[in-house]
């Protein structure tokens, strides 16, 4: 009798002490998620902001721990910046080419989230670099206008022809991103004109002799905000044309000014700011080899760019390829060695075997061009060959290029 009766009271006591763990388990998982909340708030200034972005950037979230990936070769312009997959087809058309020397170059990476960025100047307002899922970026969060500019060694130091691009993540409440082009008029004095990318992808411009304006094609608000787009602008005899993702937006014919300088800013908000990444400049452009002999040794070329530590080529390569298949059509005869280098962080091993990941997909992707592949060969070099210091972020951008070395 003993017996029956113990055996349902310790059923009954099991039961309890499976509810007890059971309760405890979802009070310490209540109390992880509002522990999660706090430091998220607590770290991140402008959690607002985020927060309304939070699930259109959901697919950049992988991204984060590429971000502490080694660097080494691989732009870090290259840090997954879209938030879905873009082809290389949909840029097909393509025909923006940066310039061949990198002047400024700043992918956040190695500055402390919250703080301001150390290769920056701020002019007015308040910024402040912050992550969009893992993503850093420069978050310019107070200001009408707020103004940053990059750190150079001279004021002057945009040359024609140059080129500038860019990351940026339009919100629903943000203003415009602005990029301001110093000048110097005939007394010598700085002056400055604007070009504004909307949230909507549309690039209008400002305080030119003549200004202009035109349309994102093909979009409507709610499909090109909460996303990264890239941006490209080339000055060339006081021409300008502007781009947004494989789009040439507009097309100035005749500036009227020599810009010598440049920074960004426009409306701050703590609660919808501006957001932009992956700063590059550069002197030159276009590279004019279109429809000529081709005699020279090689092309040193710096508008290839890759997924960070991998091989993938991102989609805004395409205008350098183009440029590369209409030469060697132009030149039947021609062929190529595509090498690869990179700059010397992180190991030399890892280096030299990136860079011939990275050749060899170059050469594979101008094959899927229409390139006879005989005419083409593929070595990595890694850090071996530098064309420029490492101890700045511009000495190894111009050392993270694809040569293309005739044979």
């Amino acid at each position: 009798m003993k017996k029956l009766v113990i055996l349902p009271f310790l059923a009954i006591l099991f039961s309890l002490s499976a509810n007890a763990q059971i309760m405890k388990k979802l009070t310490n998982k209540i109390k992880d998620k509002t522990n999660q909340k706090v430091d998220q708030k607590t770290d991140q200034a402008i959690d607002k902001s985020l927060d309304k972005t939070d699930d259109a950037t959901k697919n950049t979230a992988d991204n984060s721990s590429d971000t502490k990936k080694n660097t080494d070769s691989s732009d870090p312009s290259n840090t997954g910046t879209t938030t879905a997959p873009v082809s290389l087809k949909s840029y097909a058309n393509y025909d923006f080419v940066p310039g061949d020397t990198v002047l400024f170059e700043d992918h956040f990476l190695d500055d402390q989230d919250g703080e301001f960025p150390s290769h920056w100047d701020l002019e007015k307002g308040q910024a402040i670099l912050n992550k969009v899922n893992g993503m850093p970026a420069f978050f310019l969060t107070e200001g009408n206008y707020v103004e940053v500019y990059p750190r150079m060694k001279t004021k002057s130091y945009l040359t024609d022809p140059f080129t500038i691009e860019f990351d940026y993540y339009p919100t629903p409440g943000a203003y415009g991103t602005l990029v301001f082009l110093k000048y110097l008029n005939p007394d010598g004095d700085e002056k400055f004109a604007n070009v504004t990318y909307d949230t909507r992808g549309g690039v209008s411009t400002g305080y030119f002799p003549k200004d202009f304006e035109a349309s994102y094609p093909g979009e409507n608000d709610e499909t090109f905000q909460n996303k990264w787009h890239h941006c490209a602008m080339i000055f060339k005899n006081n021409q300008l044309k502007f781009y947004v993702d494989q789009n040439r937006i507009l097309v100035m014919p005749n500036v009227g000014i020599l810009p010598v300088g440049f920074g960004f800013g426009g409306i701050g908000s703590q609660d919808n700011p501006i957001i932009f990444t992956n700063v590059r400049a550069a002197k030159g452009g276009k590279m004019n080899m279109i429809g000529k002999k081709f005699t020279e040794s090689k092309i040193v070329t710096h508008g290839i760019n890759f997924d960070i530590d991998k091989a993938t080529i991102k989609p805004e390569s395409m205008g350098t390829l183009n440029m590369i298949v209409q030469v060697l059509k132009d030149n039947p005869d021609v062929k190529f060695e595509v090498d690869g280098h990179t700059d010397n962080t992180g190991t030399a091993a890892h280096n030299l075997t990136l860079s011939q990941q990275r050749a060899d997909a170059v050469k594979d992707q101008l094959a899927k061009m229409g390139i006879d592949a005989s005419r083409l060969t593929s070595k990595g070099f890694g850090d071996s060959k530098p064309i420029s210091d490492n101890t700045t972020p511009e000495g190894k951008a111009n050392n993270r290029r694809v040569e293309f070395v005739k044979m």
